[in-house]
């Protein structure tokens, strides 16, 4: 995953999330934004800001394991290795953050977006 950081532009973030984001489903669109918001904090350690290059480089990344045209699985791999840097960089995810995460989402889908499956991980 160390290869994909340099697939990451905030341009191809937001054209693939807006792209895909109800084929990807709530799930994989929240991760990706709690990972994007978090990239954001200027205080975030070099390590966490290289886990989530990654996963967000290999979430664009148009060549992946799983083709995310594949129906039914196609954003499977992402979300693993979306849910893989969240994990580990769950301890910079506040409350502001995952506001902001939450506040996209509904602009997106509306107000009945579930995010408790991704937030009970943290």
């Amino acid at each position: 995953m160390d290869d994909m950081n340099k697939h990451y532009s905030e341009e191809k973030f937001w054209e693939k999330l807006k792209k895909f984001s109800l084929r990807a489903g709530h799930s994989v669109v929240y991760t990706a934004l709690l990972l994007y918001y978090v990239l954001q904090k200027p205080d975030l350690p070099a390590k966490a800001r290289i886990t989530i290059l990654a996963a967000l480089g290999y979430f664009i990344f148009p060549l992946d394991l799983i083709p995310d045209l594949a129906a039914g699985v196609g954003f499977t791999d992402d979300l693993g290795a979306l849910g893989v840097a969240l994990f580990q960089v769950a301890i910079h995810i506040d409350e502001e953050v995952k506001s902001k995460a939450k506040t996209k989402l509904v602009d997106w889908f509306g107000d009945n977006v579930d995010t408790s499956d991704v937030d009970n991980k943290l």
